[in-house]
């Protein structure tokens, strides 16, 4: 799907391979571990229902971050709806590189990757939610996405604990 340098890809990952599978259950375990996702792994039963749960869910599909053919990076996304476009919108829910892999390009590719399929699927905007408990900037922030990205901060209410992006076309 995109290619930043020659041993970075990003794809599409397939939910009913199980390969992929385990490699979208890993990598979003290794972000809930990461102090940034809480410092705690996943449950057995999440590990267990979230790929089935995604591959349920119409508009959801997740990315994959290859580096030398090592999975090194993750953003599950789910299509929404904008009603005021009346168009589909993309949600990036989480945005996951292992902590070995970052500061490398691989949040930017999947940034990229993420832009790619929402033009796919005719996505107005892209959406982003940022923990508010991040306290150092990411290389996959939406400043440093792409000079084309143009993204707008919203305003989430104070009990989320949430800071909000939107880009749109």
């Amino acid at each position: 799907m995109a290619t930043l340098a020659p041993t970075l890809t990003v794809r599409l990952a397939d939910y009913a391979d199980a390969a992929d599978a385990a490699r979208v259950v890993a990598l979003l375990d290794s972000y809930a571990r990461d102090p940034m996702g809480g410092g705690k792994p996943l449950s057995e039963d999440v590990r267990k229902r979230l790929v089935p749960g995604l591959a349920a869910h119409p508009g959801a599909f997740s990315l994959l971050a290859f580096a030398g053919g090592e999975a090194v990076g993750l953003a599950n996304c789910i299509t929404g709806f904008s009603t005021f476009a009346a168009r589909p919108l993309v949600n990036i829910h989480d945005m996951a590189v292992r902590p070995e892999a970052r500061g490398r390009g691989v949040g930017r590719a999947l940034m990229l990757a993420v832009e790619a399929e929402a033009r796919t699927r005719g996505a107005c905007k892209i959406t982003l939610e940022v923990l508010s408990a991040m306290t150092r900037p990411r290389g996959s922030t939406p400043r440093s996405a792409t000079a084309t990205m143009r993204w707008t901060r919203r305003r989430a209410p104070r009990c989320s604990g949430k800071r909000s992006y939107d880009h749109r076309y």
